[in-house]
Order: structure tokens, then sequence, then C-alpha cells
């Protein structure tokens, strides 16, 4: 035998290619019997070198090389063995080869293994392509015979038989003229004894009638060369004979396997791939062919390896298919339909061994395997499927699924080399399949991340109605690095932020939600915007210098800008504050745009150590503001300015729809696409009525208190809330004492009625109060536990001149034993 992977397209296999690869002889344990010049030539051992010694001594030394008794063992249980492997030049460099290993046998049950290796990169490039090559020519039968000098057969290997039809026993310790007496023969015993005496290589071209396909003459290929012992000198002549028929078929697989490049695979997406081979195979190869994949694949799972039958047949999608007839009326599923696999069939077969199977002449009799799928048999029979292969999808070890090919029209039936390149053209699938597959496990995942990252509702409460738009310029993964929030504060008062870590992408994505995860965390402690950006950036910085010292390699984000600002409706005031971001775009009920001029601030993270500025705004009821990233008004032809004009236009229609809003505003984009991640929010102001909110400035003494629970009763009368009285009496009570206790100037108390009741008492002293756990003998310190116990919440913000205490009810009180139920945890404010 020799490298059966040098073929020129438009020529027979090219046979004194293959004989001048490096050929040897093993006996069973190994040891080397004969050489050849080409293998001396290829690996810088004489025969004398190698001849006698252990095959080990060309392998290299490795914990991965395996011991020769291995290498036998694996040689034994396969018989017919290739491969890539790394041999030792004499010369201590290390070749890539490309190997084949069959075995001989003799008289008497012995054998030999005989070896060829072809250096990969001395491969000719007319070749075509190297998988091609190895998954369609390395698996050629290819005959193999050994004559002595007095040209008596030695050694023989099995598929000998079938390209002359002389059996292994009427052969040995014969010649060739004795075994099949004939011109033909006579012709070749001259052409070893040609070799023999030249100790070169000699070529013929004969005709015969093989056994497996008797009723047809093929035509062969013999190539013979010498063996050479310890000491050079010729021991036998060794044949090699291919079958060289099928010329033009193997072109045309080339060609098929040549479209298979750009055909299959075109994009990530896993039922587009299987509709791709299905399309590829019909006609080249099959009349009519489908392709199903497990159900978990279309999802970005892993299939179950291995899959169970054991309970229900297993259930597939069928994920492609095709027909030399318009609308595939062979189908009984349409694409994307379930399809039910029958246990006993060899679908299955397939499926657990993940072995193709080739059935040459489909059974269509009664009782045959298909008559378990009675709708599969019926169109079996009615359009003439004579002929099937099953082609197993296999990726990394876990089978996707599974090809099916049949032939209807065509009266050829599929054989071993369609079987071959099926599996080759099943084999570039898969690998496309697997990356859709992991594309989509991978996107999935991004977009779950996303979600979570980014809000699901936006609760703009009484003070804002909100909408939003977020594009990605990751288009496939769909994540990017802008985000947006509304977040609730206390007194009705919201929070809106928009912010844009630069790039885009799963790393930019990861590094918003932990920027947006911690203003959450500032807003909750009521800082002021130009308070709550400073420390926002010293915590961007501090996360910038974690990642750049991580021992991952994890990619550093470089920065990010960001726009804080708190609406509060009682007052309409716009309390906001920007690092490095683009200004809001403010439309006011009649549709005039502005950006304010608000001080801009040094993006995050570049540590320029300069203050942020907070800016005070005070809007009509029902103005629009738009807080945007800059990849809505800026493009690689357009600049910012005129991006800015663009968008106060689509906005300037303030009575409209805050979904249409958005809509016009993103539209309006010229039409290309976006290099980064575009983000909108939208937002329409609202009051509150003067009539839901009622304050009182009250003195610093022993009689605020009585004043403020008669006041507050009186107002949530009012306001239809006697239910609330009792625990907000309380809730006062205990704020107006704190207030008096801790300062000595006018105490202001404030009550809002808006989505909840809101408490607030104002005092001078700037310092936040404490929960506290009060020990059994202690007079004090149980104020803010019983504020804990009546409200949803509660806490301090400060202010210009002191601070705001503050406590907010649910207007549907729950039961007081349920409030009072547990003990809540302490609480710093």
């Amino acid at each position: 035998m020799t490298s059966t992977d040098r073929v020129t397209l438009g020529n027979r296999l090219n046979t004194r290619e293959m004989s001048e690869s490096a050929v040897a002889m093993l006996d069973e344990g190994g040891t080397v019997v004969a050489w050849t010049q080409a293998a001396e030539q290829l690996l810088g051992y004489s025969a004398g070198d190698v001849v006698g010694r252990s095959a080990t001594l060309v392998l290299p030394s490795s914990e991965e090389t395996p011991t020769i008794s291995a290498f036998i063992e694996q040689c034994r249980a396969q018989n017919d063995w290739s491969g890539m492997i790394t041999v030792r030049h004499r010369d201590g460099r290390m070749l890539d080869i490309n190997h084949r290993i069959s075995m001989l046998r003799g008289q008497d049950g012995a054998f030999r293994w005989f070896v060829s290796v072809t250096d990969i990169g001395t491969l000719s490039q007319e070749a075509g392509n190297g998988s091609v090559r190895e998954s369609l020519l390395i698996h050629a039968p290819i005959g193999i015979v050994v004559h002595d000098p007095q040209l008596r057969c030695v050694w023989v290997n099995d598929t000998m038989e079938s390209h002359d039809g002389i059996s292994r026993d009427r052969r040995l310790g014969r010649r060739l003229t004795e075994s099949l007496p004939g011109s033909e023969s006579e012709a070749l015993e001259a052409v070893m004894q040609q070799a023999l005496r030249n100790s070169t290589t000699a070529l013929h071209e004969y005709r015969a009638w093989p056994t497996e396909d008797p009723r047809r003459e093929h035509a062969f290929s013999a190539s013979y060369f010498c063996l050479q012992d310890a000491d050079g000198t010729t021991v036998a002549v060794c044949g090699i004979s291919v079958d060289v028929t099928g010329n033009q078929r193997t072109r045309e697989r080339f060609a098929i396997l040549s479209q298979a490049r750009t055909r299959i695979g075109s994009t990530l997406d896993i039922m587009q791939t299987g509709q791709e081979l299905a399309d590829l195979a019909v006609p080249l190869l099959a009349d009519y062919a489908y392709v199903e994949l497990a159900e978990s694949v279309p999802l970005g799972e892993e299939p179950p390896t291995p899959i169970d039958m054991s309970d229900r047949p297993p259930v597939f999608l069928r994920a492609g298919q095709a027909s030399i007839h318009p609308g595939v009326p062979e189908s009984t599923f349409a694409p994307g339909e379930t399809v039910s696999v029958p246990p006993t069939s060899p679908l299955a077969r397939v499926l657990r061994t993940g072995r193709s199977y080739l059935e040459p002449v489909l059974d269509t009799s009664p009782g045959a395997w298909i008559d378990h799928d009675p709708a599969r048999a019926q169109k079996d029979r009615e359009y003439g499927m004579h002929s099937l292969m099953i082609v197993p999808i296999i990726a990394r070890r876990a089978v996707l699924g599974i090809a099916l090919f049949y032939r209807t029209e065509d009266p050829v039936p599929f054989h071993e080399d369609d079987l071959l390149l099926a599996e080759e053209l099943v084999t570039r699938a898969a690998l496309a399949l697997d990356n859709a597959r992991r594309y989509t496990r991978e996107r999935t995942a991004a977009l779950a991340l996303q979600r979570n990252l980014l809000p699901h509702r936006l609760m703009g409460g009484a003070a804002v109605e909100a909408a939003w738009r977020y594009l990605p310029a990751d288009t496939e993964a769909g994540v990017g690095g802008d985000w947006f929030d509304v977040i609730p504060l206390s007194g009705a008062r919201v929070a809106l932020v928009v912010g844009d870590v630069v790039g885009h992408g799963i790393n930019a994505a990861a590094t918003m939600g932990r920027l947006r995860t911690a203003v959450r965390t500032l807003a909750d402690m009521e800082l002021p915007p130009d308070q709550l950006l400073a420390h926002l950036d010293d915590t961007f910085q501090r996360l910038a210098a974690e990642d750049a010292n991580a021992p991952d390699e994890t990619p550093t984000v470089v920065g990010a800008t960001c726009l804080y600002a708190v609406y509060d409706p009682a007052t309409r005031k716009c309390t906001m504050a920007r690092a490095g971001h683009p200004p809001p775009a403010i439309i006011d009920p009649q549709g005039q745009v502005t950006f304010p001029d608000l001080p801009t601030g040094s993006p995050l993270g570049i540590g320029l150590g300069v203050p942020f500025e907070a800016v005070d705004l005070e809007l009509p009821e029902g103005t629009l503001l738009a807080l945007y990233t800059d990849g809505l008004i800026e493009t690689r032809d357009h600049d910012i300015d005129e991006g800015m004009r663009r968008l106060g236009t689509a906005l300037a229609q303030p009575d409209r729809a805050l979904e249409d809003l958005c809509t016009r505003a993103t539209e309006t984009r010229p039409r290309q696409a976006p290099s980064d991640d575009i983000t909108l929010l939208l937002v329409r102001t609202r009051t509150l009525n003067p009539a839901q909110v009622a304050s009182w400035t009250l003195p610093s003494d022993q009689t605020a208190t009585h004043s403020a629970r008669h006041m507050t009763v009186r107002q949530l009368t009012e306001w239809g809330l006697e239910g609330l009285q009792d625990p907000t009496q309380l809730i006062v009570s205990e704020l107006v004492t704190n207030a008096v206790h801790h300062s000595t100037d006018p105490i202001g108390l404030r009550l809002i009625h808006h989505q909840a009741l809101t408490c607030e008492v104002f005092d001078t002293d700037a310092n936040p109060p404490h929960l506290r756990h009060a020990r059994a003998i202690d007079e004090n310190g149980r104020g803010l536990f019983l504020v804990t116990q009546l409200s949803r919440r509660w806490g301090a913000r400060l202010e210009s001149g002191g601070k705001v205490t503050w406590a907010e009810q649910d207007l549907d009180p729950a039961p007081s034993h349920a409030r009072a139920s547990g003990t809540p945890p302490a609480r710093k404010e």
C-alpha cells in the first residue's frame, strides 16, 4: 500500500506518486522486516539502520506516543488504519506525515503490517483540499500484493481479491500466471521483472471484472517497486493496484465538496444551515434528502449524549429538506415540525452508534423496518425510493442529528464511495451547525444578561411617564454598553439616568451592569447628582484597576459617560449633572426645543479630579425630557450638532405618544449600520396637585409633636385616608420628636399623597439618624425601630441647611399584626 491522497483532477489516480511514498513492512511485533528507497529519502534512515529494529525508532518520545504493543493492538483492531502522525527524521527533526497501515496475510495464518507514509508538506497543491484527500482517498480500497524474487505471492491484503477475483488461498505460494492464466497476467509479471531488474518503479494499467461488481468492467492502475532487507538486497517486489474507473465521478465529487465550502454555513442560523445541506445534496448526490436535528440544538443547547431511547422515541426537528420534485412531495413533515424516530429503525441505530448506515437496495417489502412508520412507508413506495444512506451529524463527540439521502429516479444505487462523500458533506455541515449552535447559546446567554441588566419596567410613579429605545451596535450578540434607568426616590421624586460605556459587546455590557448597580445603590443613599457622579467615578476607577490586575487578561474598559438627573413633581425642579455625556433635550409643552448648557464634567474613569457640577432647572408640567447616548446623534458622515438638530426636530411634537416619539427619534438616523450603541430615554413630566401636598413649619419645642399629630389627622381626613391615621400619627410623632431633640431651629413637616403616603420631617441637624437595638432597660432608642415596623421604607437625605427624614406607607395598609410581625434588620441612613 502507499499514499492515496495524491490525485490530479481530470487524470487517473497517480500511482507513481503513490509508490514513491515511504513504504515499510513490519512483522507481528512491530519490527521492521522490509524497507524502500523512498522511505530512506523521506526519513533519512537506510535499510541497514531500521530493518530488524522496532518501528519506535522513528516515533518521537513523549507521553502521548503509544507503545509499540499498543500501536500494534490498535492496528489489529482496525485492520486498515490511517491518519496523521509525527515521526522523527534521522537528523532529529520532526515530520508531520500522512500514514496508512494495512494487514497483509500470508500462509498458515501469518500476517505482516504494510505501512505507507507521505510527508504532508510535500503533497501536491494540485491535489485539492487536504481534508477531502484524507476523507475520500485515504479510505479508497487499494489492493496490495507482495511477490518474492521468483514472483510467487507471499503476502496479500483482503482488498486484492475484490480487484481481480483471485482468492487468497488460490494466490498464496503461486505466480500470477498460475493463479490466473492469460495475457494480462503475463503482462503484469513482465512489469514485476522489470522492477526487479532495475530496482525502479514500474507501472501498468489493466482491466478486470471485480467480484463486488462483476457486471461492469473496471480499469485498474498497478504500480510495482522493490522491498529491501538490512543489506539493501531486494527481497520482494510489491504491487499496489487502484481502481481508476471512477475518475469522472471523482471530479464530480471534488466539485460538490468545493461547492460545500461556500454553500454550507453561510449564516449562523441553525435551521438555514440544515436547509443548505439538503439543498446541496439534491440533485448532486441524491434525489431526495432531509436533515433532522435534536430538539435542543436549535435552542443552542447541547444534545443529550448518548441519546436515550429507553422511555420514549427521541423527538427531532426537521431542519431542512430538498427534492428533485417541486414542493418536496416525498416529505410528510414541514421544516420546523417535530419528528419522532422509531426505536427499531436504522435511524435509531445510527443515533445510538454514531455510525453511518447504507442500504443500497431499500427493502420496502411487507414486514420491513419501514412498516413501523406507515406514513414513511407509504411515501417510500409511492415515489420509488430504492436506495438509502443515513449519516449522523456529529460535532465534538455529540450527535446533533441525522441526514438522510434517497434515490428515486436515479436508478443507480448508492455505493460506499457515495457514503464517503455524504459523510464528508455532513462533516462540513456538522462543523457549521455546531458553530451556529454555540453562537445561539452564547447569544441567548448574552441577551439574558442584557435583559437582567436593563430595567424590565420603568416606574415613573407620580413624577414622569417614560418610554425607551435600546439598539445595540452588536446586532448579532444583541448586547452593548449603554444603560438607562428610572429610579423611584423618596417624596415622589425620581432619578433619571443614562450612561454609555466605551465599546460594545459582552465586555462592555458586563461593565455596564456593574455601573448600573452602583448607580442604584448610590441613588438609594439620596445623594445629589454631583455627589453621586463623584462616587460613581471612584467606583469606576476601582473596577478598572481590578480588571487591569485580573489574571485572565480580562479586557479593561477604558471609560464611560453618564447623565444623572433628579426630578421632584412637587416643586417641578429638576437637578442634573453629567460626566462627559451629551446634554439632554428639553421640549416644553409648546414644542420649543432646548439643549441646556450644563457643565460637561469629565468622563468616568479618567481620574482628572475635577468636581462635578449640578444645575437646577424648573420644568413646566408636560415637559419632554430626552436623555440619550451619542450613538443616536453621531454618525460617520455627520457631526454631533447636526444629529442634535435632527433629534430636536423629531421630538418637537410633545403632544404625541411617547412610543411614537421614540420611534421617530430613532428612525430619523441616516440609513446605515450603527457604529455605536443607541439608547433613548424619553420622559414626560408630571406635577403633583397642590392639594396632594401639605406642609407646615413647627417650633422646636415640646408643643411640636402634639401639633404635628393634630395636623396630620386633619389632613388625612381631608384625603380620605382615615385608615392610616394611627400609624401615621406614630411615625410623625417619632420623627418630629427626634428633630426637636437634635435641632433648635424651626422644624418642617410635609405630607405627600401620591402613589404612596410620604411623611417628611426637616431639621437643621445634618447628621443622619441611626437605627439602634434598644436594650430592655433603655428609655430611648426605640423610635426608628417603630418607624421601620410601620412603614414600607424610610430613610434620610441631605438638603441645603440640614436633612430630611422620611417614611413611606402603602395607601392600602396591611393589618397591624402583619406589619408588626418579625424583627426588621438594623438600618443606617
